[in-house]
This record gives C-alpha cells, structure tokens and sequence, in this order.
C-alpha cells in the first residue's frame, strides 16, 4: 500500500513531463520576445535607410547642380550606413538574411539545419559577439567620456553615439543568435517546426 509521501516511477515521469513543458514553454516565450524586439528594431531602422536615401540624394543634388559639398553632409552618409548596418544585424539575422556560402546546409533537412544553426550560434556567433560587445564598450565608454565628436570642422559632433552603436547592434545580433540557437533547439526537441515546413 502505498502513503500520500511515497512516488512510484510513473509519478516521476508525470513530474518530469510537467518541468519539461514547463521549460519548453519558457524557452519558447524567450525565443518569442527577442525575435518581436529585433522586428521592431528591424522596422525602425528600416526608416532611417529612407533618411540615407534623401541625404544621398541632397549630397549628389548640391555637387551636382550646386558644385558644393559639405563635411557634415559626407559624414552623415556614413554615420546613417553605419547605424543601418550595425542596429539591422539583428533583424537581418532573424529574417535569415546574411550571406551563407554552404553547400552542404542548403541540402540538409530542417533537423540537419537546426544541428548546424545551433553548433554555429554555441561555438562561432556567442563567442564572437561577446568579444566584439567588450572590447566595444571600453572603446565607446571613452569616445563618451570625452563627447568625441568630427576631427574635421563642419563635420558631426556626435561620433560617439556612432561608437555606442557598436556594442549595442552587437547586443541584438548576440540576443537574435540566442533566439536562433532556442529555435533551432525546440526543432531538434520536435517542439516546433522551421517556418519553411511549418
């Protein structure tokens, strides 16, 4: 006969069964939030690639037309490219838009790909995001520190947001790569399914 404190193995699985729900759920609100804010980032910086295109446009109109350029004006193409590039990792990430020169993943199946994604995300994006984000912020903490702004006259005053664009596009490219390897981890579990077969 059994007492209200004793736990055979079938209630050990149930126990186990409940956590690993548990667990799964968790990782898949986690995957979730980080993918909804690398979209909305994705969707802002989407506008300021509209703002690049005008600034170009004005910069190409005024040597043109006027046979003038400013520093300011120069500088801001790049500042804008920059910022583009650096806080769009993320997003671009999430939507599989970096480059991939590999023959062999383009012939794996989903679990195949999910094995790839999630052994690139542990062994190469973490690393190389975490090295990137703490050697870039001593190098924006200082260009912050002393408000750097344009060596050249007429130039941009406000380098040092460009420099703390740095750690923090890193910051969204390593939380996508966090999302992309608990995606690629709940695929393997059979939690979920890859949007391409879902």
């Amino acid at each position: 006969m059994k007492t209200d404190t004793e736990t055979g193995p079938k209630d050990i699985v149930e126990i186990v069964s409940i956590y690993r729900k548990a667990l799964m759920k968790f990782l898949t609100a986690v995957a979730k939030w980080i993918d909804t804010l690398n979209e909305w980032v994705g969707r802002g910086v989407a506008w300021i690639t509209l703002g690049l295109v005008l600034v170009v446009f004005a910069d190409v109109v005024m040597r043109y037309l006027f046979n003038t350029s400013f520093v300011f004006t120069q500088e801001l193409e790049w500042h804008l490219f920059a910022f583009i590039f650096l806080i769009g990792g993320g997003y671009t990430l999430l939507h599989d838009g970096h480059v991939r020169v590999d023959i062999i993943y383009q012939r794996l199946g989903f679990k195949g790909k999910a094995w790839v994604n999630l052994i690139g995300v542990i062994l190469f994006l973490i690393p190389g995001c975490a090295m990137i984000i703490t050697t870039s912020f001593k190098f924006a903490y200082t260009s912050f520190s002393i408000m750097e702004g344009s060596p050249d006259p007429g130039g941009i005053p406000f380098r040092f947001v460009l420099k703390g664009c740095i750690t923090v596009g890193f910051i969204l490219l390593l939380l996508q790569g966090i999302s992309l390897g608990l995606h690629s981890l709940l695929q393997i579990l059979n939690v979920e399914k890859p949007e391409e077969a879902a």
